[in-house]
């Protein structure tokens, strides 16, 4: 009895210990981004975490954080918590990394793109490992270019057909360059967390917001607050999946494999849900109510050519070389 006493305890302890191993082994890394959990920013993330365990035979789990909760609500923040080891992973847009890297400024200077051609050549292309090349310098390495997509406006005030329509607006921005933007149309920008918005608009505290259709305005119910929008098509915003360059460099060859193939495959689900999501926003939104003005070729270029004093300002910001960098790709797109 003894004996057998023993081998149970044995058995016990050795089942104990794998058990104890494999849960040690097993790892969640945090994933944290700007939007709620009904966004293609977060249908992303999930996909993520899906491929990612899928591929790792859930040796590694990402647990994802909504509406920047990790840092506070403040969506800028986040990136500099990736950048010094302090977060894992995130989704964020290109303008919300502006106040850490300048330059990623330049995927949403006004008027640059026309049309998802123009997009996907620079993204794909060499600008696009330019600017992963410059986010690397910031420890952070991009693994993938998803999509916020072309930002529309919007307000309570009246359709905006003509730059002059625009002059006293109160209009919520997301960073430095729009405020730029708004200044050159006449508009009172307010830069504000995303989190605090849809408030502000609901109580009057500012007339409108701009923001994609299929990945914001939809998703995060804008149309409930907002009577008119505008498709004008001003300004493109990139989203990335991005990794601390510290959690990166722990990864062996094979990890970091699975970690990119996740990433690609997820951050590419998540580009073609909010294009998908886009086409079909225009008749959603009017059928919820919104008066939709959709602006000729002649409108769309008095617009552009009144945000050009911001696009000449942010153009010498984020490096005149770099601009021609992505003008000469998308021109050779068309």
């Amino acid at each position: 009895m003894h004996l057998k006493t023993l081998g149970a305890l044995a058995l016990t302890s050795a089942i104990a210990l794998a058990a104890f191993f494999g849960t040690a082994s097993a790892e969640t890394l945090r994933l944290s981004h700007n939007t709620g959990d009904a966004t293609t920013w977060h249908k992303g993330a999930e996909k993520f975490n899906e491929l990612l365990s899928a591929a790792t035979d859930g040796d590694m789990t990402v647990k994802v954080f909504p509406n920047a909760t990790l840092s506070g609500g403040d969506q800028m923040k986040q990136a500099e918590m990736v950048s010094r080891g302090a977060l894992d992973f995130v989704i964020t847009s290109a303008i919300n990394v502006t106040p850490l890297v300048p330059e990623m400024a330049v995927f949403s200077l006004p008027y640059l793109y026309s049309n998802y051609e123009q997009v996907d050549a620079t993204t794909n292309g060499a600008p696009g490992d330019k600017m992963k090349e410059i986010m690397d310098d910031h420890d952070i390495v991009v693994l993938a270019w998803g999509e916020n997509g072309f930002r529309e406006v919007t307000n309570n005030v009246h359709p905006i057909k003509t730059p002059a329509d625009m002059k006293g607006l109160k209009m919520r921005v997301a960073g430095p360059m729009y405020i730029d933007v708004m200044n050159a149309l006449g508009a009172n920008p307010q830069q504000m967390q995303w989190t605090e918005t849809f408030s502000a608009l609901q109580q009057g505290v500012v007339d409108g917001q701009e923001n994609p259709i299929g990945a914001v305005i939809i998703p995060q119910r804008v149309y409930e607050v907002q009577k008119y929008l505008t498709t004008w098509h001003y300004s493109y915003d990139p989203v990335f999946l991005g990794i601390s360059k510290k959690r990166w460099d722990s990864f062996d060859d094979a990890t970091k494999e699975k970690v990119q193939q996740a990433a690609t495959e997820a951050m590419a689900y998540q580009k073609q849900i909010t294009r998908e999501s886009t086409e079909e926003g225009v008749a959603f939104l009017r059928e919820k109510g919104m008066e939709v003005y959709e602006p000729s070729a002649e409108e769309l270029q008095a617009f552009r050519d009144a945000t050009k004093p911001a696009f000449d300002t942010w153009s010498a910001k984020v490096g005149t070389d770099l601009v021609k960098n992505f003008q000469d790709t998308v021109a050779a797109s068309n």
